[in-house]
C-alpha cells in the first residue's frame, strides 16, 4: 500500500519507486538519474540486427547510454565484442556502472563521458543511439510521470531532431567500412525524412510500427552526409 500511495501522490514512475525496470527479459537498476528503459532497439537485438549486420561485431558504441541497458544488451548479443557506453551525464554513467557490475560486464563495457562524439576515439563496427528526441511542444505536454524523468534525456530541441542531426553529421567518421548506425527517433519518421531527403534510411519494423528506428550503413551515410 505504501508504494501505491506514493505512486498516486507523487506520480513518480513505478520503476523509480521499486528501483528496477525490465527491457525484454533483462532487469536493470534505475533511479531518478536516468530515464526508464524503453528502447525498441532492444527488439532488434533479439535477432542480432539481422539481416543488416552480417559481419562480426568486434567493437560497438552505445551513444546516450543512460542506465547502460543497450550497452549491456549489446555485450550479451555480441559476446566477443568490446562495448563503449557514452553519456554526457556523470550521474547517468554511475547508474550504468552499477548495471554493468550487476551483469559482470565491467571489463567489456567501458563507460565514457562524452557529449555525443566529442570524447569518442577510434572506429566501430556498430553504433546504436537512443538520443533525446522529444520536441519542445511535445515536451510541455508530457504526462507527469515523464516530467519526473531527467529533462536532459528527453529534450531533443525545437523539432526533436537536434541530436539526430549531430549524430548523422558525425557518425561516418567513427564507423568502420561495412559498419552500421542504428538510431531510435520515436514516431518521427516523417520529420526525419523531410529533414534529410537525400539519405536512404532503412526503417526497421518493430512492435509499434516502422517509424521509430532507422538503420544506415557506413557507406550510405558517408556518401549522403547532411
Amino acid at each position: 500500500m505504501r508504494l501505491v500511495d506514493e505512486r498516486v501522490r507523487t506520480r513518480k514512475p513505478l520503476a523509480y519507486l521499486i528501483r528496477e525496470a525490465w527491457l525484454g527479459d533483462h532487469r536493470f537498476y534505475v533511479d531518478e538519474r536516468v530515464i526508464v528503459p524503453r528502447s525498441f532497439i532492444a527488439e532488434l537485438l533479439h535477432d542480432r540486427l539481422r539481416p543488416w549486420v552480417s559481419r562480426p561485431v568486434h567493437r560497438a558504441l552505445d551513444l546516450c547510454t543512460g542506465s547502460g541497458c543497450l550497452a549491456i544488451l549489446l555485450a550479451l548479443t555480441f559476446p566477443k565484442a568490446a562495448i563503449d557506453a557514452s553519456d554526457v551525464s556523470r550521474a547517468a554513467l554511475a547508474v550504468a556502472r552499477k548495471n554493468a557490475n550487476a551483469y559482470r560486464l565491467s571489463r567489456r563495457v567501458r563507460l565514457v563521458r562524452s557529449d555525443l562524439f566529442s570524447g569518442i576515439r577510434g572506429q566501430y563496427d556498430l553504433i546504436v543511439a537512443n538520443p533525446p528526441y522529444v520536441g519542445a511542444a511535445a515536451l510541455r505536454k508530457l504526462p507527469p510521470e515523464y516530467q519526473r524523468e531527467p529533462r536532459i534525456a528527453l529534450a531533443g530541441g525545437a523539432d526533436g531532431l537536434a541530436f539526430v542531426r549531430r549524430i548523422l553529421d558525425g557518425a561516418a567518421e567513427f564507423l568502420r567500412p561495412g559498419g552500421w548506425l542504428v538510431v531510435e527517433v520515436g514516431h518521427n519518421r516523417r520529420r526525419v525524412e523531410r529533414a534529410f531527403p537525400r539519405i536512404p534510411f532503412i526503417w526497421a519494423d518493430v512492435s509499434v510500427g516502422d517509424d521509430c528506428v532507422f538503420l544506415l550503413s557506413r557507406e550510405d551515410l558517408y556518401n549522403n552526409r547532411p
